[in-house]
């Protein structure tokens, strides 16, 4: 067993085992399988390059044989930082079957963060594309000079070339399906990530659930516009789950409605992951989408607005279901068949009938139905503790084995959840609790609010005041007109922005969460208090 990796316990895994909720299989296995079942069926697609199952599988087995011959082996961990190509299928195809263990980066990483991974994880390869987005990921890599192989997809320098890594005849090692597959990262604000160790075992059950929640089959066309490192639009069922079923994976980098709409249409895409910032892009573009009504898009990581759904799905002519996942494990999703008031204003229900699910209060309490508690999940695809990160464990799990997801959550009589905030987001202003995320979600209800972010900053007199950054749409709009719109809509006083504060755009972490940090730093400025979009209050 990995050191430092927190397993199941044993008991609970033989119950998984015995009702089939874990089928024993290692995912590299199931994809080759897949793979020789539909081997002349389209697998990828990326920027006009086409890939089917039997090229996939073969240029995969190579690779792997390769890593191994490069003295990879078996639990070695590797870091892949590789956008939305081909090549980041390919390599974790490979590394599955190989073994080892991906440690899946965004794009958007530079040096804090990956030297952070790389040494944290024990990394044995750091593996970049040459340039991508403007960007040299050679020259960071120079920066991390404590592991001992650097590959490269592209232009290598004086790096080793993946593509140079091919070798047949390769014997692939035994992989025991209860060792991790791949960490994934938390996303949190602040800091940096945690390694979340999703084994073959439970990220095979999210592939397979996902696919029946969505309704989706052999004839799935996946469109990944999130970074496919991300656990949406990597295994929900995302591009790993698509194959697995024998569809295909579309992938591209772009959000562009001008873009993708025709990409769409082009591949006949059926699901997509979306953010709802990337969604109201897609909704208030004014291009004519063509014929979408066989696309799903599935929508979580933020807050949806129910005026925003509403209106895609007017606008784009297709079907949304909302989600609400967190990379340690628990799902939630409305039903295909919800009523609309679910299906709009909920974040549905969990996705397994073994999810267990508790929501209490700041003492470990249960609180009543329809009370706003912080959410507590455990079941067969939540992990049971971060990958070498004692201390952080005893606070995130409780000795039981439930995670902390840190979310505020009300649960209704149905089982349907609606996500209130975050727990450590709840501003205390003058002994008032006031939810971030609530004010939040008004703000985005003003026709000229196109964002907004709302953090607590510390104050002599209040304890805590509230600022909110927004990006407007109307140069003109006044601040103090768009207060009165939240009295409007019965926000309590206390729950009134002491500050609002319109920005060109949200700061982002590189995990594309709104960086809150950056912004109480931005909060404590001298500029910010006046700042406005037209120099009035």
């Amino acid at each position: 067993m990995l050191d430092g990796f927190v397993p199941w316990p044993d008991h609970l895994a033989a119950d998984y085992r015995r009702t089939g909720i874990w089928i024993g299989r290692p995912i590299g296995d199931l994809l080759h399988e897949s793979c020789r079942r539909h081997a002349d069926r389209v697998a990828v697609v990326c920027d006009g390059r086409r890939m089917t199952y039997a090229e996939l599988s073969q240029r995969a087995d190579r690779l792997a044989g390769g890593l191994i011959e490069l003295g990879i082996r078996p639990l070695d961990r590797v870091v892949v930082h590789l956008p939305n190509i081909p090549e980041f299928v390919i390599l974790v195809f490979a590394l599955l079957r190989a073994g080892a263990i991906p440690v899946l980066a965004l794009p958007g990483h530079r040096k804090n963060e990956i030297a952070h991974l790389c040494a944290h994880s024990g990394a044995v390869a750091y593996v970049v594309k040459d340039e991508f987005g403007g960007f040299d990921y050679r020259r960071l890599a120079r920066e991390i000079p404590s592991v001992p192989h650097v590959l490269v997809s592209g232009d290598a320098q004086e790096f080793t070339s993946l593509e140079s890594l091919v070798r047949g005849g390769v014997a692939m090692p035994r992989v025991d399906p209860s060792d991790p597959a791949l960490f994934l990262l938390s996303g949190g604000t602040t800091g940096l990530p945690k390694l979340i160790p999703r084994t073959h075992d439970d990220y095979v059950y999210v592939m397979r659930a996902t696919a029946e929640a969505m309704g989706v089959g052999p004839e799935v066309a996946y469109l990944a516009v999130n970074p496919v490192a991300h656990q949406a639009a990597l295994a929900c069922p995302g591009v790993l789950g698509s194959l697995l079923l024998g569809g295909k994976a579309v992938l591209t980098s772009s959000v562009r409605p001008d873009e993708v709409f025709p990409l769409i249409l082009r591949e006949g895409v059926t699901v997509t992951t979306l953010v709802p910032a990337v969604l109201r892009l897609w909704a208030d573009s004014g291009r004519e989408p063509g014929e979408l009504s066989r696309l799903l898009i599935q929508v979580g990581s933020a807050p949806l607005d129910p005026a925003l759904a509403s209106r895609a799905r007017r606008a784009l002519g297709c079907r949304i279901q909302r989600w609400y996942g967190i990379s340690e494990g628990l799902l939630t999703h409305t039903r295909l068949d919800d009523p609309d008031d679910v299906a709009v204003d909920t974040d549905g229900r969990p996705m397994s009938p073994y999810d267990e699910v508790l929501v209490v209060d700041e003492s470990g309490n249960p609180v009543p139905e329809g009370e706003p508690g912080e959410m507590l999940a455990r079941g067969p695809y939540t992990i049971r503790g971060y990958y070498r990160a004692p201390e952080e464990n005893d606070r995130a799990f409780t000795p039981d084995g439930f995670f902390r997801t840190g979310d505020l959550v009300r649960r209704g009589p149905d089982g349907n959840i609606e996500i209130v905030g975050r727990i450590k987001e709840i501003i205390n202003r003058a002994g008032e609790k006031v939810s971030a995320e609530e004010v939040e979600r008004q703000l985005r209800t003003h026709p000229a609010v196109q964002d907004a972010a709302v953090v607590g900053v510390a104050d002599t007199v209040l304890g805590e005041r509230t600022y909110a950054f927004v990006v407007v749409t109307e140069a003109d709009v006044r601040t103090s007109a768009i207060k009165e719109f939240l009295r409007g809509c019965g926000l309590a006083t206390f729950k009134i922005p002491d500050r609002l504060v319109p920005v060109a755009q949200l700061p982002r972490t590189a995990m594309g969460k709104v960086d809150k940090k950056a912004l109480r730093a931005l909060a404590g400025g001298p500029a910010a208090p006046a700042a406005s979009p037209a120099g009035r209050p």
